[in-house]
């Protein structure tokens, strides 16, 4: 199988920020144009990143399609290396380069009936997004990482900060300043790093390595930016609150790829440029992961609004993300990834049900709903997928990623994985919770008996996302094939440090 090409690689992200600019000089007043012109880019986007996937040699340990930019070169501290832009794939984020383009082009489609106002912008702010979303998967060097990473920060503030709820204002700020301050650190680690080394290159780094007396500060830099973006407790808080305020195309960008962009960093970076370090901190992680999955569901089990119930079971869910990285075994790391596939997917999903009876009955209150199913059949059955999906059924995808994590797990503790494993309890008690107050019991409003059931538009998209977490569930081959190769790299470079360091020592 031959190299995915690196020109079809810079296209994929430079794609988007080619329309953003288009839709600038298209009129606001052209509904029908702008919609037109953005979901055919997000489906041309979706079409080539799952053409990149299929030239994708997988049994390849190296990064592939690599093409690299170098500019600022001899100016100032630089030096002669200046900053390159450079970017690669390898079998881990060209899975997230797929759910990046799948879910924005959703995001696409739902926005015609969702925003009402300056449609225009949002549809230039969702595509800018996505261009530093699918930015930070290909990028391969530290800085350039970084400004992807943080650049990100400025769409979803502005989308959620103007399209929002009533407290939108506050809730922008709020995410806003937690992530950008927990990623101040990272950004002096990067400057660290390159003073130490000469270079930000990640491939390059991953060569050399990196001295073991810098690796735990320069970890716990890295480590405060992740935490805040995964969000890990205790700096989750920020989380509901802007999923509660977000519209919902907001909030299925937020939920489905700006968490997993916090997974990704754990595995490409902390793993991977500082294992002495990773190593060293496990038992914080393992502390972090498991109150982040009892405290988080125990605290949905109280929820009275649905974004914010589905929000707190994101915590929990990318509370077992965290714990099978560190698990530093095959099947942790393998299931964390799945795990993060699959709830970008089950989290989106989650997330538009919630908004298809928003729109209709224009309220979150759980106790407001009650009797769908005998109005709403077809909706039941849908949401019926999701949740099932969310608490991890065996036949869904979230069944793959759980049962991966957990085996990584009990290879490591048999303590951490029996408390972790309460956790898929207490799941399934607040989604099963959550379906019975909504769907099942006597209708209690009059209104809700007007509602009616899901539209053409409405099941094309829930049924888009209904079917691979099903096909997920019984075949999730071509997910862990994908991913196989590059996780047993990184793990083989892993364990050489490890021994390499205890050989030092002794």
């Amino acid at each position: 199988m031959t190299e995915p090409d690196a020109l079809a690689l810079v296209a994929v992200f430079l794609i988007p920020l080619g329309t953003a600019l288009l839709l600038m000089v298209v009129p606001s007043t052209e509904r029908s144009l702008l919609i037109g012109i953005t979901a055919l880019s997000g489906f041309a986007m979706f079409v080539l990143s799952v053409m990149i996937f299929l030239q994708y040699d997988f049994e390849g340990a190296q990064f592939q399609g690599v093409r690299a930019w170098t500019y600022m070169e001899n100016v100032g501290l630089l030096g002669e290396n200046g900053i390159q832009l450079k970017v690669g794939i390898d079998g881990i984020s060209i899975l997230f380069i797929i759910l990046t383009t799948f879910i924005t082009s959703i995001c696409i489609i739902l926005v015609n009936s969702t925003i009402k106002k300056r449609l225009k912008d949002f549809l230039i702010a969702i595509l800018i997004m996505e261009t530093f979303m699918i930015g930070v998967f290909c990028s391969l060097d530290l800085v350039v990482f970084y400004l992807f990473f943080e650049a990100g920060l400025i769409p979803m503030f502005l989308i959620i900060g103007i399209w929002g709820g009533e407290r939108r204002v506050y809730s922008a700020f709020k995410f806003f300043l937690y992530t950008l301050l927990g990623s101040v650190l990272m950004l002096v680690a990067i400057i660290s790093i390159y003073w130490i080394t000469g270079t930000t290159d990640v491939e390059r780094l991953y060569e050399i390595g990196i001295d073991a007396k810098y690796q735990n500060l320069l970890w716990l830099a890295f480590f405060s930016s992740f935490a805040v973006k995964t969000p890990m407790w205790p700096v989750h808080t920020w989380l509901p609150d802007a999923h509660v305020e977000a519209p919902t195309a907001g909030s299925v960008l937020l939920a489905a790829i700006l968490l997993k962009m916090a997974g990704y960093g754990f595995i490409r970076f902390s793993l991977g440029l500082f294992p002495l370090a990773s190593e060293y901190f496990i038992p914080l992680v393992y502390f972090l992961s498991l109150v982040a999955i009892i405290y988080t569901s125990l605290v949905a089990l109280m929820q009275e609004d649905m974004k914010k119930l589905i929000a707190y079971s994101s915590v929990a869910h990318m509370g077992f993300v965290t714990l099978g990285i560190f698990t530093m075994t095959q099947q942790g790391i393998e299931g964390s990834i799945f795990q993060m596939i699959s709830h970008g997917l089950v989290s989106a999903a989650l997330f538009l049900s919630v908004g298809v009876v928003y729109e209709r009955h224009h309220t979150r209150l759980i106790n407001r709903y009650g009797g769908l199913v005998q109005i709403m059949p077809k909706y039941a059955i849908v949401f019926m997928v999701f949740t099932l999906g969310s608490l991890g059924l065996p036949g869904t995808s979230g069944f793959v990623g759980e049962f991966l994590i957990l085996m990584g797990a009990f290879k490591k503790s048999f303590l951490v994985a029996t408390i972790a494993s309460l956790g898929v309890i207490l799941g399934a008690a607040y989604m099963l919770w959550l379906y019975k107050r909504i769907i099942f019991g006597e209708i209690i409003d009059n209104q809700l008996k007007t509602m009616p059931d899901l539209k053409r538009f409405e099941i094309l998209i829930l049924f888009s996302l209904a079917i691979p977490i099903i096909y997920f569930g019984f075949y999730p081959e071509p997910l862990i094939n994908s991913m196989e190769t590059s996780v047993d790299n990184l793990l083989n470079s892993y364990n050489a440090s490890i021994k390499t360091n205890l050989a030092y020592k002794n």
